[in-house]
């Protein structure tokens, strides 16, 4: 199976039929894909400015696509370095235990649905690197009552989602499932109430 940087190639070659190079884009999510396959692709084809089902996109949008995926890739896979880093260092000093932002990092490696997005169609407006900077910088300081990606506060738990976890708080506006460490008991909490107050 071919990796991640030959897929890019593919995508940038323009000796390379149209259609794979659509197809190697399609194929890079299955290595990337913040938001989810779904939503990471309605998210690329909106910002590059080409249909989701537009079988022969223009190549310069479909490159434009495969650079803002590539940008979001480096700022998670440099935050996957110093996590690896740190780890290491607390298994040698003795910290077996993994706390719960080391829980959550586990479902997510390798940078699938870090913002899980379960409404394809509902995601982050900006650039996938700017999203991921929120979210590690969420992650790296102490928890608060907000959506991390959108300074949201409207949070809502939703159940039945298709993604480990299948629950959790998710930002009405921006539409990611927050990571449950970066919010404070309360906010989580607030959550909960707001989707008791939903269905009843």
């Amino acid at each position: 199976m071919a990796g991640f940087r030959s897929l890019a190639r593919q995508v940038r070659d323009p000796g390379c039929d149209l259609a794979l190079r659509r197809y190697s884009l399609r194929k890079c999510l299955e290595k990337f894909a913040p938001y989810g396959h779904r939503a990471t692709w309605d998210h690329l084809c909106s910002r590059a400015g080409f249909d989701r089902e537009d079988r022969s996109p223009d190549p310069v949008r479909l490159v434009a696509a495969l650079e803002e995926l590539e940008e979001g890739r480096v700022v998670w896979l440099g935050y996957e370095g110093e996590f690896t880093a740190r780890r290491r260092k607390e298994k040698h000093n003795g910290l077996r235990r993994p706390g719960s932002i080391d829980d959550w990092h586990r479902l997510t490696w390798g940078g699938f649905g870090v913002a899980w997005c379960d409404d394809p169609r509902v995601h982050p407006d900006e650039p996938l690197a700017e999203v991921l900077r929120r979210l590690i910088a969420a992650l790296e300081r102490e928890p608060g009552s907000s959506c991390p990606v959108c300074a949201g506060v409207h949070l809502v738990w939703r159940y039945g989602l298709d993604h480990e976890p299948s629950s959790g708080p998710v930002c009405a506006d921006c539409g990611i499932l927050v990571p449950r460490p970066v919010l404070t008991p309360q906010a989580l909490q607030y959550a909960r109430r707001e989707q008791l107050l939903m269905s009843a």
